[in-house]
């Protein structure tokens, strides 16, 4: 479970690429020594003593011109706003600047938990350097190198003592859902036509919905939870104009949800940004359902269905398992069926296998195909066993895990699809060796 989330902010050329990737482990940013590389927020997920969570990185806000400077503006404003935690990394070797002084009283105004960074603090004799930062009046500075890895854990270590505390078992034996899709695809509408109620403001302008609102509900005997995601609530301004404001709340909701609606305009079509907020759900291992929306305003024929279903097949082909509905939520039309497939594709996604009949059916498959040779030698698989749920991970025990193709890997989840359904759910197929 997502800890919170964390904005890392601060002047262009003080490392806070590097610093983000150092968290992350991996090269995500860009790192150059040319101020104002980082144009757009970033993210990653960070591991850290048993917890995760969030973290984005920015691109430098300073005082005098520069270009897209109003644009990376709205991006660390929105991050800001988004963020449990602010990372504020400043520069040890040039000391403290206007453009810091001006920050600082942009985070003090957020009131949200600030951990001062000074950077490339390279070794010791350079920590009288961090003193001046005091002056900022956010607390002690924390002495650290993202060139060299020095003091991280330690700045990670007071992240993870900021954020607050969260409800670990909220809504508890009821089903989690959430609508997600760029804006003004018809989320609020959809929310408002499975409610059967005038719940969220519906209009045509771009971002209407500025709070998540959380809303549980019975039907037919069961309970549900809809998770609203909602645009960006920044003292009455909305940033919607910044295509991917929507990006960080989505994944929020994703995180807490057993089930993401991923909604499509009928009327526009599949975007590029579709994929990208498509994609987060897929990678956090979420039951996926593909609502084509707005379907009443598309001009059809007898093929009309079956042409956008391979369209939306062919783009989307990481989602091939998740079913596609097509809908409106303006005539009400195959609304009525969305819980139904809700309950169905929550079901598949927790489903667990006997481990004896889970082995018959990977043996099986064996015997139909068996495993190619790779340089002489041949993939062993031993044993398999599932390990966890939500999304279903099955562990393969083999005699070498660099045996055990892409392709393969493909094939045994093609046949546990056919043997036990798992409709709308990605299933994870991981091999350790056995020793």
């Amino acid at each position: 479970m997502i800890s919170g989330v964390v904005a890392i902010v601060g002047r262009p050329n003080v490392g806070k690429s590097t610093i983000f990737n150092r968290m992350i482990g991996e090269r995500k940013s860009i790192v150059e020594d040319t101020p104002g590389v980082t144009r757009d927020r970033i993210y990653g997920k960070v591991e850290w003593l048993t917890k995760e969570f969030r973290v984005i990185d920015t691109g430098g806000i300073q005082l005098a011109n520069q270009p897209f400077k109003e644009e990376i503006q709205v991006q660390v404003e929105i991050a800001i706003e988004e963020a449990d935690c602010i990372l504020f990394i400043v520069n040890g070797k040039e000391g403290m600047t206007r453009d810091d002084e001006y920050i600082a009283r942009m985070l003090q105004k957020a009131n949200k938990p600030v951990i001062l960074a000074v950077n490339k603090i390279d070794d010791f004799s350079q920590n009288d350097n961090i003193y001046e930062f005091y002056a900022l009046g956010l607390g002690d500075p924390m002495a650290i190198s993202g060139a060299h890895g020095i003091g991280i854990g330690d700045v990670l270590d007071a992240i993870i003592q900021a954020f607050p505390t969260r409800k670990i078992h909220e809504y508890e034996g009821m089903t989690k859902f959430c609508i997600i899709g760029r804006p003004n695809v018809g989320k609020s509408s959809l929310v408002n036509a499975i409610l059967n109620q005038e719940r969220v403001i519906v209009s045509n302008m771009e971002g209407t919905t500025r709070d998540a609102i959380d809303t549980p509900f019975k039907r037919e005997g069961k309970e549900y939870v809809v998770i609203d995601t909602a645009g960006i609530r920044k003292r009455g301004k909305v940033y919607e104009s910044v295509e991917k404001y929507s990006v960080l709340r989505a994944m929020s909701a994703i995180e807490r949800s057993d089930v993401v609606l991923f909604v499509i305009d009928g009327e526009k079509g599949i975007r590029e940004q579709d994929k990208h907020v498509a994609g987060y759900a897929h990678e956090a291992g979420k039951a996926i359902i593909i609502l084509y929306n707005k379907w009443d305003c598309v001009e059809k024929d007898h093929s009309t269905m079956i042409k956008i279903e391979k369209e939306i097949r062919s783009q989307f082909l990481y989602l091939h398992y998740a079913p596609i509905l097509f809908v409106s939520a303006l005539t009400k039309q195959r609304v009525q069926t969305i819980l139904p497939l809700i309950d169905q594709v929550h079901e598949t996604s927790t489903l667990r296998i006997v481990t004896n009949v889970l082995n018959e059916v990977i043996m099986d498959a064996q015997l139909v195909t068996p495993p190619p040779t790779h340089n002489g030698r041949r993939l062993k698989i031993y044993y398999a066993s599932q390990v966890a749920v939500a999304p279903p991970t099955i562990v393969l025990f083999v005699n070498d895990c660099e045996l055990l193709h892409f392709s393969y890997k493909r094939f045994l989840e093609n046949k546990l699809r056919e043997a036990f359904g798992f409709e709308g759910t990605t299933l994870r197929i991981l091999a350790r060796e056995r020793k």
